[in-house]
């Protein structure tokens, strides 16, 4: 799978390096084609799907247990899943039928059946959306670390992230604090307002992940001596969700936290950021941006300054507007519906996991055709995405129960805050939007 998600950066490299003009639509042939290899062999197979690299041995059809799932198990399951197909999964037992009652019933009494005992119950779907209840090892399944006295470990990383995000926003504004260190207060604006919205983005995952009771630890900071000062920020789940509506919550409020905290952040510098009436202005890394590079960012320019974007395209960011601005990004980034990104799981909550798995892959392969035609950096983020979050995430323990109409609405609000946050403004729409384009 890793080489298939590579192909499409393979085609890339080859178009642009050759001295042949390569049409443009037989190169969206080729990666459409790179993209159908990949649903093809990422295709669940009928009765698969505990674990993408498991091997599997159909044991046996129909109700009997001679070379199947133990009979005990039978009985004890008979009256919640009809088994109309039964297997065992290397040493999962798996029965593959229909729900005798509704799922959350089902699962309930599931658990209690099983409450004690060396199995842990699951219920999936198989590929062709049929009910399929896994009794899996519970020593195979996620379970918290049994041990304390690590958080010093998470205080020394935001120490040291704090310390590198201030040395990264002193040099954006021209001071090198290894030459003039009694000047970090330079760098603290953008550290600390970067470090609160990537904190409310972690700490939203923590506490709804703890008001579940789904074992997580505190958040790891990446501190980095360098661009931005840090690579972000994770918590390790270290347990499962007992179902899609835990983990739509756990997944959706990592980045509705962070957008509390960025949006005002950006308004706020905003108010203090410079507009400048060409393309003069520094890149990205030095606090550039364009007003219309992103729906969203227009509206709040707007909202901030008013009329003074009439007067230019470009601002010149206030460091506490630049990490607003930076949070927007993270929050974008995050929210793409691929692998355990926070939209991945989003999506597998809404839709389950084998259209998760669909849409992931169409994602990448949108970033792949956007990063060809609009902005070659999405190239790397596609790349950074295969290599870091996947193309699949770990499925809840009951993955069969729906999520409920508000949560579904919730969900098309993060997924239009994504697009909103990405889509830059239309040029023609610029007039309505009140924003001068000195490219126009």
């Amino acid at each position: 799978m890793v080489v298939l998600c590579l192909l499409p950066f393979v085609l890339l490299a080859l178009v642009l390096t050759s001295a042949v003009a390569v049409p443009a639509w037989l190169v969206l042939g080729a990666l459409a084609l790179c993209f159908a290899v990949m649903l093809f062999v990422s295709r669940e197979p009928p009765g698969t799907g505990v674990g993408p690299h498991a091997s599997v041995e159909v044991v046996q059809e129909g109700r009997g247990s001679e070379r199947g799932v133990p009979e005990d198990l039978i009985l004890r399951t008979v009256d919640v899943i009809y088994p109309l197909a039964q297997y065992r999964l290397e040493d999962h037992y798996v029965i593959e039928g229909t729900l005798l009652m509704e799922p959350d019933a089902a699962f309930a009494e599931l658990g209690r059946r099983f409450e004690g005992s060396a199995l842990t119950p699951l219920l999936q779907e198989t590929g062709e959306g049929r009910p399929r209840l896994v009794l899996a090892p519970a020593a195979a399944l996620p379970s918290p670390v049994q041990r304390r006295g690590w958080a010093w470990l998470n205080l020394v990383l935001l120490l040291a992230t704090l310390a590198t995000t201030t040395w990264a926003g002193a040099a954006h504004r021209g001071v090198d604090l290894l030459a003039e260190p009694g000047r970090f207060a330079e760098g603290l604006p953008y550290a600390l307002a970067l470090l609160l919205i990537l904190g409310a983005h972690e700490l939203g995952h923590y506490v709804t992940a703890r008001r579940h009771g789904i074992a997580v630890s505190l958040p790891y900071f990446i501190p980095i001596p360098f661009a931005l000062g840090t690579f972000g920020a994770f918590i390790k789940m270290k347990s499962l969700a007992a179902d899609r509506r835990q983990m739509f919550d756990v997944a959706v409020a990592g980045p509705l936290a962070g957008l509390v905290i960025a949006i005002p952040a950006l308004l706020i510098g905003l108010q203090d950021s410079t507009v400048v009436t060409g393309p003069a202005a520094p890149g990205m890394m030095m606090g550039g941006a364009d007003v219309g590079s992103s729906v969203l960012f227009a509206v709040l320019a707007k909202a901030a300054l008013g009329g003074a974007v009439l007067e230019g395209h470009r601002l010149v960011l206030h460091p506490v507007a630049f990490a607003g601005w930076l949070g927007l990004l993270v929050t974008a980034l995050n929210l793409i519906p691929v692998g355990q990104l926070d939209g991945g799981h989003l999506v597998h909550a809404l839709l389950g996991h084998r259209m998760a798995r669909v849409v992931g892959l169409a994602a990448l392969g949108a970033l792949v055709v956007l990063g060809l035609f609009v902005w070659s950096g999405l190239l790397v983020w596609a790349l950074l995405i295969v290599l870091v979050a996947g193309t699949t995430d770990v499925p809840p323990l009951n993955d069969v129960s729906r999520v409920g109409p508000g949560r579904v609405a919730l969900g098309a609000v993060a997924f239009a805050v994504l697009l909103l946050i990405l889509l830059p403004v239309p040029h023609a729409l610029y007039d309505a939007f009140g924003i001068h384009s000195p490219y126009l």
